[in-house]
Parts: structure tokens; C-alpha cells; sequence
């Protein structure tokens, strides 16, 4: 697939999500495959004044290519500046969101509320277009409200605008992640544009992914929550999309997952910052796993690199002599023996506290 002039080697993506999409998460999610990975949204504003906590973001690797980096703001010659700044570090494309539809964005004239405010939206994105040659998406909903659905006006737009390809989550603003995504807004806005549809929204499985090739014809898809303790869902998508059968990682495969996450956290964001970023990715790994809720209680007081790997090793080995590692109903209607309940990590956390 070509956004631009920037030739992918495949049309599945990971979304950008802010407090999830940085280096080490884009780092494991690309290791099964992934054709395009964003940033965390970037303040306009922010990185035009060159702060330290923007400047962040755009933190990168070798590895990590090619990149999305994704602004936000209102304020066009903000835009431009984060721009040129994105562009002088990791960026190999460019996004510009209008879709984010939290309070404190949207309240400020930015994310969704550009949708609002379509001729807003048309400066900014001329002026981004002007200012770079990098290869400029847009990221929007199907509009603010249900009386309020734009997504196909805002897309042409966006194209006449210059800009590479569209990317649309199919809920509207005030829907925030509720109820279902809409794919038919997808299939409309991919019959009115000459430039790459990117459909998102509701991808949890291989099967969804499938279905939204062919229920909508776009061009490529982006995988968001869907990969949230689930990295391998990348993998599996591109394996059903290549009539190949997917395989799901063993409990030793995930453990692997799950260390080398942790060990990335810690290498890029240091030893306290690291092991406390990555205990929400505990939470997400872990679910579904017999006596994860138990885990998760301990784990969460666990404060080094260290003891949170010696935790997680002695879950996993607890659930390798386990009848079974999934929670919910067992095969023979049983529950667990309470021997087998899972205690080992406590010795964990002591180890965190003492050390």
C-alpha cells in the first residue's frame, strides 16, 4: 500500500492512542508485522515551544518505521511549526487529528471539535500541506453528534486540501468509544475519494478485520483497542488476510510478549518510570488468565523492573502447572483447587519493597 510517495509493506496499522502508543508498545506491535504505527498525539502548541514533555513523544528507534506522527491543536501556525519540528525528527508521515473527543481537546477548538468547524479545518490543513512534503492524513469522526454526521463533506475536503489519505473512526464525538462504530460511513466516504480510505473502529479479532475489507472496500485498517494487551492480533489479522490460519501464542510465547515489553519500558523510560508506565499493559496482557485478577492486585504495588519480571515468571509457571491457564467455564464445569491458586508473587512485591 502507498500513502503518498511512502510505500508500506502492508495495509494493517496501529492507531494512535494517548498514554498507550509510545516507543515500546510500537516496538512489540511492529514485531508481528504491523505496516504503519503512530505516535501518541503531540501538542501543536507544545512542540512549537519546544517543551520537553512534547518533544518526547517523538522519541523513536530504527526499528520503529515508518512512523506516524500525529498533531493536535487549533491554531494553524502552531500546526505548521509541530509540523516542520515532526519532520526534522522521526516523522514519515503526517497526521492531523480531528477526531479525538476528549473534554479537554475538543474544548479548546481542537480534535473534533475542528469538525465543528469545517472552515477551521480547511486553514490548518492547507497550511500543514504547504509547509511539508512529508505525506498528510487526517484522522476524523463520523461527526460531533448524530445530527451532526460530516465525515464524507470533511473527508473531501481534507482531499482537495492535498492531503494523502483519510482515516475514520465511525462513532461520533459524543459517542466517545460507546456503542457500535458505524462501517457504512466508512464504505460512503471510500466511494467519494480518490485517495486511501484508512476504516477503523470495532477491529478485536481477524474475522472483524475481514469483514471491514469487504463490508466497506477501504484501502487499509487500523487496529486500536483491539491491541491492547494483544499485540499477536497484527499478526493473525495479516494471516487471515492471506488465507493462512492463525495461531494463537502458547502461554510461554506470551510470557516472552509480556517480559520484552516490560524490558523495553524500562530501557527507554528508566527503572521507575518504566515498570510504573507499563503496569496498565499488565492489566491488558493478563486479563482472560486464571488468577489474573489476583496477580494484577500484587503487581500493582510492584515498583522495579526487576521484581514486577520475577512476578510475572512465577504467574506464568503457576499457570503452566495449572489444569488450565484461561479463566471462565472449565471443561468439566470445575472450579480451580485452591491449591492451585496463585500466591508466588507475593514474594515479588516484598522483594520491590525491600530492595
Amino acid at each position: 500500500m502507498q500513502i503518498g510517495h511512502l510505500q508500506l509493506k502492508n495495509n494493517v496499522f496501529l492507531a494512535p492512542m494517548a498514554g498507550i502508543t509510545d516507543l515500546a508498545f510500537r516496538t512489540i506491535v511492529r514485531s508481528f508485522g504491523c505496516g504503519l504505527a503512530f505516535t501518541e498525539m503531540v501538542s501543536a502548541i507544545g512542540l512549537s515551544l519546544g517543551k520537553e514533555k512534547s518533544l518526547r513523544y517523538l522519541a523513536s528507534s530504527r526499528e520503529d518505521r515508518p512512523l506516524g506522527v500525529q498533531l493536535f491543536g487549533s491554531d494553524p501556525e502552531r500546526l505548521v511549526a509541530a509540523a516542520k519540528i515532526a519532520a526534522e525528527n522521526a516523522a514519515d508521515l503526517l497526521n492531523v487529528n480531528m477526531g479525538c473527543p476528549v473534554k479537554k481537546v475538543a474544548k479548546v477548538g481542537s480534535g473534533a471539535s475542528l469538525m465543528r468547524d469545517p472552515e477551521r479545518a480547511e486553514v490548518i490543513l492547507r497550511a500543514v500541506r504547504r509547509a511539508s512534503a512529508l505525506p498528510l492524513t487526517v484522522k476524523i469522526r463520523a461527526g460531533w453528534d448524530a445530527r451532526h454526521v460530516n465525515a464524507v463533506e470533511i473527508g473531501q475536503m481534507a482531499e482537495e486540501c492535498g492531503a494523502d489519505a483519510v482515516i475514520l473512526h465511525p462513532r461520533t464525538a459524543v459517542q466517545g468509544f460507546s456503542g457500535r462504530s458505524d462501517w457504512r460511513l466508512i464504505a460512503a466516504l471510500k466511494r467519494r475519494l480518490r485517495i486511501p480510505v484508512i476504516g477503523n473502529g470495532d477491529i478485536r479479532c481477524p474475522e472483524d478485520a475481514v469483514r471491514m475489507f469487504e463490508e466497506t472496500g477501504c484501502d487499509g485498517i487500523m487496529v486500536g483497542r483491539g491491541a491492547l494487551g494483544n499485540p499477536w492480533l497484527v499478526e493473525n489479522i495479516l494471516s487471515h488476510l492471506s488465507a493462512t490460519r492463525a495461531v494463537w501464542p502458547s502461554l510461554r510465547e506470551r510470557e516472552e510478549v509480556i517480559l520484552r515489553h516490560l524490558s523495553l519500558a524500562v530501557r527507554f523510560y528508566g527503572e521507575t518510570v518504566g515498570p510504573r508506565d507499563f503496569r496498565k499493559h499488565l492489566l491488558w496482557y493478563t486479563k482472560g488468565l486464571r488468577d489474573g485478577a489476583q496477580f494484577r492486585r500484587i503487581a500493582g504495588s510492584i515498583s522495579d523492573g526487576n521484581a514486577a519480571s520475577i512476578a510475572l515468571r512465577e504467574f506464568f509457571r503457576h499457570l503452566e502447572e495449572s489444569e488450565e491457564a484461561f479463566s471462565g467455564p472449565r471443561a468439566h464445569g470445575t472450579e480451580p483447587n485452591a491449591e492451585t491458586k496463585w500466591e508466588g508473587t507475593r514474594r515479588g512485591a516484598r522483594t520491590s519493597e525491600t530492595s
